[in-house]
């Protein structure tokens, strides 16, 4: 075992090898996938003005919870919980930005909510045999479902449970650090770690996908 100060001296020359390892990580392809993001604050919005370790990276944006400065992670999983496609953006880039890039090898369904609605996006995803399905806004009609894309659906708040274990399993989070290689590492390593444990939030729409279409 290296001492403390060679293993910090090692560190940055593991972050490809990871990434790589991370990548022939990624679940299977299994036809039913759910997306979502969940943004991550390098400081404190009080002292935005005097972070300097992220501040060519990180950006201001605003989320459900209010305004951050940081990243934002974007995630797409398949119903095994088995996370399927990555990226990770400033985090003032909308949720719907990174979509085609995160989906382009992808066919089958894509459950999200609300916040990636959008005809033209919709459109151009079906028509490479991805169908993105969500709930509709209270002054939108919605859309003819089967009963199991409702069920399917109803079950998307599974990407945000997978998100709230990562960031409590795997310390999903990325204050406190003096380089920004070292934050990138930290969050491969937790991603990875999510990735190799055999023991994933309980899915409970196994019996769904036995259903009639």
């Amino acid at each position: 075992m290296s001492c403390y100060e060679r293993f910090v001296t090692l560190q940055p020359s593991v972050l490809i090898p990871l990434l790589c390892f991370l990548l022939s990580r990624l679940g299977q392809r299994t036809g039913i996938y759910y997306i979502d993001s969940t943004a991550l604050a390098v400081c404190h919005n009080r002292r935005i003005g005097r972070h300097q370790t992220f501040a060519c990276l990180a950006a201001r944006g605003k989320t459900s919870m209010g305004w951050c400065f940081g990243f934002k992670l974007h995630l797409v999983f398949n119903h095994l919980n088995e996370i399927v496609a990555v990226k990770l953006t400033p985090g003032n880039v909308h949720d719907t930005a990174p979509v085609e890039q995160l989906t382009q090898d992808l066919t089958g369904k894509l459950f999200g909510d609300k916040g990636y609605l959008g005809k033209q996006r919709a459109a151009a995803l079906l028509k490479r045999g991805l169908a993105l399905l969500t709930k509709v806004r209270k002054n939108m009609k919605a859309l003819p479902l089967t009963l199991t894309d409702k069920l399917l659906l109803n079950a998307r708040n599974m990407a945000e449970t997978i998100i709230g274990h990562l960031k409590a399993f795997a310390s999903l989070n990325l204050p406190k650090h003096r380089a920004p290689i070292n934050a990138f590492l930290h969050l491969l390593a937790a991603l990875t770690a999510y990735q190799l444990n055999p023991i994933k939030p309980a899915a409970s729409f196994f019996p769904l996908l036995s259903l009639p279409v």
